[in-house]
């Protein structure tokens, strides 16, 4: 068995914040991130799925030490990256990047592309073989940007090509791991599927290994080796991409999958969906038990006292008391 290029056990990331109480002020905590273990593979990608606030970006944040972890574990290429202070982390960083969700913020509008693009090895005081610039407009070519506009600002790109800079930025260096913070969401349905299939072909060829946060079930299919489906901080479903869409086990993944449109009119018109009833509860007072009990159609008593461990189920890892 190989070893993983991630390793994350139990990791929390609680914010503080509190609420007027009469004329004091109660102390509290959002549970964003709350105990979550996974593996990742070297050159797999692994999908990060769930609803709006359901702790993906802050956890993909947190893997990477852009924000500090409350509790838990991270290993990274076999070093515990846990409680590393920021100035032993910059020499790692070189080996672990991101791609955000909005690219125009994502960029310094008072710099030009080629500058960007060149950050990495400025940062990290290295020099590539025929220099920075040589380099540089070698990145742009292989994301499909012209290495003539070198010397343009962001504000001079489309929504895709500012996206394609982004990634440009997140490969200089050769990582090991990429999270890609919901990549594609921000753009146009026409520019996704380019986007999608230039990570793609950037992963196979390096071998990078990726975390794929998004809540598009249909992109995440496409690109995703196995899938990590999250509801309010928790891991509810870990699967091969294949094994969840083919047969969910938990009544969450099920809600989800039965949410996604199907191309065939007529499949379409006879699908079950099932709608969830209430509304997602507040990660600062997350119910007892199972999280999931307050809206799911199977909950017993035990669903509302027991939290529920993430078990093998099938070819799954399952948090239910009830698996489908």
């Amino acid at each position: 068995m190989s070893t993983p290029l991630l390793s994350v056990r139990n990791l929390q990331k609680y914010f503080p914040t509190s609420r007027n109480v009469g004329f004091r002020k109660e102390k509290l905590q959002v549970k964003a991130v709350d105990g979550i273990s996974f593996d990742l593979m070297k050159g797999e990608t692994l999908g990060l799925v769930g609803e709006s606030g359901c702790g993906k970006t802050t956890a993909g944040r947190t893997i990477l030490k852009l924000i500090e972890p409350t509790a838990g574990e991270i290993v990274f290429d076999g070093k515990d990256i846990t409680k590393l202070r920021p100035g032993l982390m910059t020499p790692l960083r070189a080996q672990m990047q991101i791609i955000f969700q909005d690219p125009f913020s994502a960029l310094n509008p008072r710099q030009t592309v080629g500058k960007i693009i060149a950050a990495p090895f400025e940062i990290q005081k290295v020099t590539p073989e025929g220099g920075v610039k040589k380099e540089v407009a070698a990145l742009m070519q292989r994301v499909g940007l012209n290495p003539e506009h070198y010397n343009r600002y962001p504000h001079e790109f489309s929504g895709g090509q500012r996206q394609r800079i982004g990634i440009a930025r997140a490969i200089a260096l050769k990582p090991k791991l990429i999270v890609a913070d919901e990549p594609v969401s921000a753009l146009d349905v026409s520019i996704q599927a380019q986007v999608i299939n230039l990570i793609d072909d950037l992963q196979k060829a390096d071998g990078i290994s990726i975390v794929f946060i998004a809540h598009d079930l249909s992109v995440v299919q496409h690109i995703s080796d196995r899938v990590a489906v999250m509801y309010l901080g928790k891991i509810m479903e870990l699967a091969k991409t294949e094994d969840l869409f083919t047969t969910p086990h938990h009544p969450y993944t099920t809600a989800l999958l039965s949410a996604v449109p199907q191309p065939d009119p007529r499949g379409e018109r006879n699908r079950e969906r099932i709608i969830l009833k209430g509304d997602l509860p507040s990660p600062i007072d997350p119910p007892a038990g199972c999280v999931f009990n307050t809206r799911c159609w199977k909950v017993q008593e035990v669903c509302r006292s027991k939290t529920p461990e993430l078990l093998t189920v099938g070819k799954s890892q399952v948090a239910c008391h009830f698996p489908e």
